[in-house]
């Protein structure tokens, strides 16, 4: 098949955060090439772009150091199966998608045995065990960068990068309907309106929704207004959260999925650090980050970060704009006392919105579009060179 015209391209994303990605690259590439395949590894997003996923994500997706470690057997399986598949299907370019230490490995793999190879979504290497840079120059053809910081790190480390934007500032809009939101969950449009996000995964929302629910139940006490919305990603997380709640009798609001709908109609979200700060941030929501590992996994990672933020809107704009509570510092007292901060600031909840809306237009402008152009570009040069 002549690649050029429509070209065989594997996509591998372990999480859904890079299943959104995928989906949004899929679509931009296919209006470059309406007869293209796609294969690798990808979610319901992705397959609905019309991806033929080798086996589910799902399999991909684990938390920490120790987790992975457990599941490391597993893993190594999945991946060998992967590369031979994309060896004996040889695509144009494989696109690895973000949870680099599973898909870098495979980038490694195939980039030795001669495909083209992008990487989506930056590896932390600007915080923690910088020396993975080496690698990426090795095995990684171009790196696409969903923030500017990331871009000037790869940049003055000799890596071909291109910094696209992050698709999620192109799906939201620069203002947010509060009260239309809360209209579409069933809510009372006036009063005000707290999100709790302890996070997707079942370790994550085991270690954080203990803390979470006593910070609900103090800001009760000190707010009796003050109602609670909580998106379950999930019918596990639902079960999960449900049992958390049980035997309270907090005004709580548990809705099945639509965490973006939730913050949109938040006064105020707490939520676990991760991707769905960034949505926080482009809805313009004040937040209070908190985090916590399992102990030996946060021992070693504690050694290894040399960033001194862990909450994306603080990393983009390089000072502590939102509170983080990570580890030790993590407590259902101080969630609360954080979140009471926004509650009575309305001075600097209107100085965090003008933040992060220069945050959002910094990030507009057709990341899956400027991502599918890239990934042309590295296609056509494996053309070019055959």
């Amino acid at each position: 098949m002549d690649a050029s015209n429509a070209p065989l391209i594997a996509l591998i994303a372990g999480e859904t955060s890079g299943d959104l990605l995928g989906a949004g690259l899929i679509e931009a590439l296919r209006r470059r090439w309406p007869d293209a395949r796609f294969i690798g590894v990808g979610g319901e997003r992705m397959a609905a772009a019309g991806q033929h996923s080798l086996f589910p994500m799902e399999k991909l997706s684990v938390m920490g150091l120790t987790e992975v470690i457990r599941h490391l057997p597993e893993l190594f399986r999945l991946r060998r199966r992967l590369v031979g598949d994309l060896l004996a299907r040889r695509p144009a370019v494989v696109i690895t998608i973000d949870s680099p230490d599973f898909t870098l490995g495979v980038a490694k793999r195939v980039h030795a045995a001669g495909l083209k190879t992008v990487h989506y979504v930056s590896p932390s290497v600007w915080a923690w065990r910088q020396g993975r840079v080496k690698g990426i120059r090795r095995d990684v053809d171009h790196m696409l960068t969903l923030f500017p910081f990331e871009a000037r790190f790869y940049e003055e480390h000799g890596v071909p990068v291109t910094f696209v934007g992050h698709p999620l500032a192109d799906m939201i809009g620069l203002s947010v309907d509060t009260a239309g939101a809360r209209e579409e969950l069933g809510l009372e449009v006036e009063g005000r309106v707290l999100a709790v996000l302890p996070g997707s995964r079942g370790g994550e929302v085991g270690q954080l929704l203990p803390d979470f629910t006593d910070a609900m139940a103090r800001l009760h006490q000190r707010y009796p207004d003050l109602r609670f919305v909580i998106p379950a990603a999930n019918a596990a997380r639902r079960a999960q959260i449900d049992a958390a709640l049980g035997g309270t009798e907090l005004p709580v609001t548990v809705v099945d999925g639509q965490g973006r709908t939730v913050m949109a109609a938040a006064d105020v979200v707490m939520m676990a650090s991760g991707t769905a700060t960034l949505e926080g941030l482009l809805l313009k929501k004040p937040m209070v980050v908190g985090y916590r590992l399992g102990a030996i996994s946060y021992a070693i990672l504690s050694r290894l970060v040399k960033s001194e933020y862990v909450a994306l809107p603080n990393l983009l704009c390089r000072k502590p704009l939102v509170p983080e509570l990570v580890q030790n510092a993590l407590s259902g007292a101080a969630l609360a006392d954080a979140v009471a901060g926004w509650l009575d600031d309305p001075d600097g909840v209107a100085r965090l919105k003008d933040d992060f809306t220069r945050v959002h237009e910094q990030l507009r402008g057709g990341a899956s579009e400027k991502a599918a152009e890239a990934v042309a570009a590295v296609i056509a040069g494996d053309v070019a060179n055959d």
